[in-house]
């Protein structure tokens, strides 16, 4: 089992910055990949960003040059900074872990608001 608990987010005006975390524990040597996604207000769970060991994979084309993805070199957490937030950011961040042959969790959320 990997248990996943992200934090970080908040309320930032349009143009900031915020660093999320996610913190991983449990058997973190089994995971394969990792991702952050967002689930705006009404709407359904997207991929924003994914990284394994060999480093960033996919991401979103309109978070390109302004969202990073990174982790540290083993699977304690992943990381994702992200600048010039627009207010379409706003929603529920999650992180996502991937290990084993199918096997998936999620942490809780956090709340991210781009609002002036």
């Amino acid at each position: 089992q990997v248990q996943l608990m992200e934090s970080g987010g908040g309320l930032v005006q349009p143009g900031g910055s915020l660093k999320l975390t996610c913190e991983v524990s449990g058997n973190i040597d089994m995971i394969n990949a990792m991702g952050w996604y967002r689930q705006a207000p009404g709407g359904q769970r997207d991929l924003i960003a994914g990284i394994t060991n060999a480093g960033p994979t996919k991401s979103k084309e309109h978070v390109k040059g302004r969202f990073t993805i990174s982790k540290e070199e083993k699977w304690n957490a992943i990381y994702l900074q992200m600048n010039n937030l627009r207010p379409e950011a706003t929603g529920v961040y999650y992180c996502k872990a991937e290990y084993g042959v199918v096997t998936t969790s999620w942490g809780q959320g956090t709340q991210v608001t781009v609002s002036s």
